[in-house]
């Protein structure tokens, strides 16, 4: 695991519980982390753990709450022209969630999808439409005076699909190359 004490130090309980949380969803998935992984890596006893969070369930939906708001605070950070934040948006993909190292945590729980509660579902599905309409709000910007060759909204969930399968190549082959040449070719698609 990346996070270290000094990554960890000054933050709360409960933050230094959401960072790590975070970071083995984007590392092992939902699945493949316990509560008692977590207590190792903060150096805390597992009951502690649900003085914060009653359940997995719901340390999975505060840390994608966390990465909705995250997402939310990036798309007002700064203004952008409509490709400069097409442009942005493939860097926080891949700088931001560290293509090569790890995947997107709502991506994360894919592949465990029958095995979460709904309300996790919909934190996953909540994060996904937000992309997707903002990526609506770029491309249709993009597009004004030409016709796109798809609907927008039919791009944009096009856009985020393949940021998300980018991720998890360069996640199966450690090679941040993979997901460099993947964008190349949506950028490419996008301009025809």
């Amino acid at each position: 695991m990346n996070a270290t004490s000094t990554d960890l130090a000054g933050a709360s309980t409960r933050e230094q519980i959401l960072r790590v949380a975070r970071e083995l969803i984007q590392t092992r998935s939902y699945l493949g982390f316990s509560f008692q992984d977590v207590a190792n890596a903060i150096g805390i006893r597992k009951p502690s753990l649900y003085h914060h969070f009653p359940t997995k369930e719901a340390l999975g939906i505060e840390v994608l709450r966390e990465a909705m708001q995250a997402f939310k605070d990036w798309t007002v950070a700064k203004e952008r022209s409509p490709q400069a934040a097409l442009d942005a948006y493939f860097c926080m993909y891949r700088n931001g969630l560290h293509a090569g190292e790890g995947v997107c945590p709502a991506g994360a729980l894919a592949p465990g999808w029958d095995c979460i509660n709904d309300e996790l579902r919909q934190a996953v599905r909540d994060l996904r439409s937000a992309q997707v309409l903002w990526l609506t709000g770029v491309l249709g910007a993009l597009a004004s005076g030409r016709k796109p060759s798809a609907p927008v909204g039919e791009l944009a969930a096009y856009v985020f699909a393949v940021c998300q399968g980018a991720l998890l190549a360069a996640r199966m082959t450690g090679r941040v190359d993979d997901f460099d040449e993947s964008i190349a070719q949506l950028k490419r698609s996008l301009a025809s």
